[in-house]
């Protein structure tokens, strides 16, 4: 399973909660164009951009769109050079950079969070930046924050969350930004996203960017979740790896493998699409280690700063290195959404946290944990791949619908101390293709993806 999450992100859920308890592969089809969308239940707004139209429609220096099966946003001439310290190799380099700042997105669920995803290209010698200012429901606005400094490789920087980012009214906390006195009625009601893209000066490569948006949410506190109404017996055939049998392997990924749920996940997904890393991006793994992929996952989406592998941006554009794979951060409102997409053949991965009495046969406890649902059996209980499987064989589990879908919607809780502390209120991952079906992409618009 998971480590505790880190201290910043739990902290700041944790103060929130306890503030409300006194006084959240299939036929190629064209590309849909961005829009807005909320989720079914009106708590959610996921927006992107990743059109054609939806580049030029920002603001750019010394960014160029250009089009293609797959529309994207690339450097065209630098907007100028700046340096760059990295805070965890000490390291101060020169870079080539330019910049493209979305419109502002109005959005249609006024929030408590924000949480970034991008998908993109960054080959050796470049990286990029993602920021996000927004509006707050007083008129005022926020500072630009930044969201995440990110490359696919760490030969260049090392892929870092950026702390102690406030104005006293929200605060970033690792991924998610976040209104820092929910009870008082402020919300977040618009932003802008600003991407910088850096290369080595002189060079003629650049990083590549298919998607940007955020997903904004306002999930009410809550301890339960009543259960929904099963509606879909169906499994889909994914891989199964154990996140377990990596403990001890490579500790400076966040100790090793116990803490691996999140990379192990999300390689399970990455290959259930059809796709693999190849032999060359595994040659550094020990030849002695059983599914090194799942290594390279780890050091794909280790967040130096977070010093872990669980923040959910940085998984997402991992799978999205992929070729022709998407992936997104969002919330979902209930098992039927998750049904939804199950039906249409996309598995999704959960965050979700529990005491071992919450969660029937799971046999153990954790306060933050991820998961790969695959399906449903005929009396509507969930079927998962739990990475916190002694082994790959033990991977497939079948949990209580109620208990699951509790423990994954659920805003609060209470610890092994008594304590109320925070749930995540139904974040999910999802990966999918970047040309998805039309069953695939209804399923996907149903619930507020496009």
């Amino acid at each position: 399973m998971s480590r505790a999450e880190q201290p910043s992100r739990r902290i700041v859920l944790a103060a929130a909660v306890a503030a409300a308890a006194v006084g959240a592969a299939g036929p190629t089809a064209a590309a849909a164009p961005a829009r807005r969308t909320r989720a079914p239940a009106g708590l959610v707004d996921n927006h992107a951009w990743t059109s054609h139209s939806d580049w030029r429609a920002g603001s750019a220096h010394g960014t160029r769109a250009v089009r293609g099966a797959r529309p994207g946003l690339v450097i065209a001439a630098p907007a100028g050079t700046t340096d760059y310290t990295d805070p965890h190799t000490g390291k101060t380099a020169t870079w080539e950079y330019a910049t493209w700042t979305s419109p502002v997105h109005r959005l249609a669920v006024p929030s408590t969070e924000a949480i970034a995803s991008w998908n993109a290209h960054t080959p050796a010698g470049t990286w990029l930046q993602v920021e996000l200012t927004g509006t707050y429901s007083d008129g005022t606005d926020t500072p630009w924050y930044v969201m995440g400094r990110w490359a696919s490789g760490d030969q260049d920087i090392r892929r870092t969350s950026v702390d102690d980012q406030t104005d006293g009214r929200s605060t970033i906390w690792t991924d998610t930004f976040s209104i820092d006195d929910a009870a008082s009625g402020l919300r977040l009601v618009s932003y802008r996203l600003r991407l910088t893209l850096y290369r080595t000066p002189g060079s003629r490569i650049t990083p590549t960017v298919w998607r940007l948006g955020a997903m904004g949410s306002d999930i009410p506190d809550r301890f339960t979740v009543p259960a929904s109404t099963p509606g879909l017996a169906q499994e889909l055939k994914v891989p199964r790896y154990s996140q377990e049998i990596h403990a001890g392997q490579y500790p400076e990924y966040d100790n090793g493998g116990e803490a691996w749920c999140s990379p192990t996940s999300s390689q399970m997904i990455i290959e259930y699409w059809g796709r693999r890393p190849t032999a060359e991006q595994l040659a550094w793994v020990d030849p002695a280690y059983t599914d090194p992929q799942v290594c390279l996952a780890a050091r794909s989406t280790y967040d130096y700063q977070y010093t872990g592998c669980g923040n959910w941006p940085f998984n997402a554009a991992y799978a999205s290195t992929y070729k022709d794979l998407q992936g997104v951060v969002t919330r979902l409102g209930s098992l039927t959404d998750l049904e939804t997409l199950i039906a249409a053949g996309i598995p999704a991965i959960t965050s979700q946290s529990f005491l071992k009495t919450e969660l029937t046969g799971a046999g153990y406890g954790t306060s933050g944990h991820l998961m790969t649902v695959i399906g449903f059996t005929a009396d509507g209980d969930v079927i998962a791949n739990d990475p916190a499987s002694p082994g790959d064989d033990a991977v497939r589990r079948v949990y209580k619908r109620s208990e699951w879908e509790n423990i994954w919607l659920r805003t609060k809780r209470y610890n092994a101390s008594g304590k109320v502390v925070s749930g995540t209120g139904g974040v999910c991952y999802l990966y999918f293709p970047a040309h998805p079906s039309a069953r695939q992409r209804k399923a996907l618009a149903a619930v507020g993806i496009r």
